[in-house]
């Protein structure tokens, strides 16, 4: 069991980084924007985009899991499976792209997962887990609709709905950035 000056000594020294969620975040609503912009015709582009933002996603819960208590196994699980299918998708970005529209209704209901037990883990941390609550739900209703188009829909779909996780995402850490940061203040005056 930490002691109090240890846990306190940890979080002043976390929160040090807080501006690194703030970059990624900032990067994802980038990558939203450009995303969004992108037409059909830009396949490959698409593809290589997909798995880079499942690749980052993958890496950041990697990181969560190096630093959790009590949830390490589950943010290390959610983060392989991340790296590994945004790596196998930058390797074959048109391939991705077909795979990734084929099975959109099933990767947004795993994101929407993931959101869902990231609020319910940081519930008695942050005041704002309702809206990692809420993006989750709202994954996972969009995954059930998405799950019933045909490929020709999920196609443009993949576009629109992509582009709206990275922006979600984007906000998401945005938001933690300045928790954190938060944290690390109250937690050097204690």
């Amino acid at each position: 069991m930490a002691t109090r000056e240890e846990v306190k000594e940890a979080v002043v020294d976390i929160a040090k980084w807080w501006w690194l969620w703030l970059v990624v975040g900032i990067a994802w609503i980038v990558v939203a924007m450009i995303i969004l912009q992108l037409n059909a015709a830009s396949v490959r582009t698409v593809g290589f985009i997909v798995g880079a933002m499942l690749f980052v996603a993958g890496v950041q819960y990697l990181l969560v899991a190096m630093v959790a208590e009590g949830w390490k196994w589950l943010w290390g699980i959610f983060g392989i499976v991340l790296v590994v299918s945004g790596t196998t998708a930058m390797l074959n970005p048109a391939r991705a792209f077909a795979n990734v529209a084929d099975m959109l209704g099933f990767l947004f209901a795993f994101v929407g997962i993931i959101w869902v037990v990231e609020a319910l883990a940081i519930k008695g941390f942050s005041d704002f887990w309702w809206l990692t609550l809420l993006s989750g739900i709202l994954m996972l209703i969009i995954a059930f609709w998405v799950g019933g188009q045909f490929f020709f829909d999920k196609a443009y779909m993949l576009l629109v709905f992509a582009g709206m996780w990275a922006l979600m995402k984007g906000f998401l850490d945005i938001l933690r950035a300045f928790q954190i940061r938060v944290v690390g203040k109250i937690a050097a005056q204690l």
